[in-house]
């Protein structure tokens, strides 16, 4: 059983993190990607990744849903929120279910979360809209989503190395 003083701390450090992303999701608001609508770098997604193999898996999937919340509060509208949640789900499970086995470095679990949460915005859009077309730029987004994964993935794990692995 953790003693007050742990679970403050680790109140702290959650609350530090989530300040991260959001900073990191509005850095990355105010970088279009002329042409590409929709295409952000994902540098949030290097903290989600630090949740998933340094924390666990239920609190990154907790400060995924805060993120996607007071992201889309400060930065977006209710349809934003929905797109990034539905990207969020898919990628972290992804995450979440490659990060388990030793064969996937974490520079190859950031790729693949990267694909997937495009996967799971276009799929969603393909739904609400009534578009199979998008599958066409969902070719395009996943190759994006390969790169900003592969820049998250290496700064995450930059990061990782130095820091101690939190109790769980």
């Amino acid at each position: 059983m953790k003693t007050a003083s742990q679970r403050a701390k680790r109140v702290a450090l959650l609350g530090i993190l989530l300040s991260l992303m959001l900073v990191l999701g509005w850095v990355e608001h105010m970088i279009p990607v002329p042409g590409m609508p929709g295409v952000k770098l994902g540098l949030s997604n290097s903290l989600l990744l630090f949740a998933v193999y340094m924390l666990d898996i239920p609190t990154a999937y907790l400060m995924m849903l805060l993120k996607v919340l007071l992201s889309g509060f400060l930065f977006g509208n209710p349809s934003s929120m929905m797109y990034a949640f539905a990207g969020g789900v898919v990628s972290l499970t992804a995450m979440a279910l490659l990060s388990r086995s030793k064969a996937f470095s974490p520079v190859v679990v950031s790729m693949a979360g990267g694909v997937m949460h495009n996967v799971g915005q276009v799929v969603l859009a393909m739904i609400v809209l009534k578009t199979p077309g998008l599958l066409f730029y969902m070719a395009i987004l996943m190759a994006v989503g390969l790169v900003t994964g592969l820049a998250t993935g290496v700064a995450a794990k930059a990061v990782m190395k130095h820091l101690p692995h939190f109790s769980k």
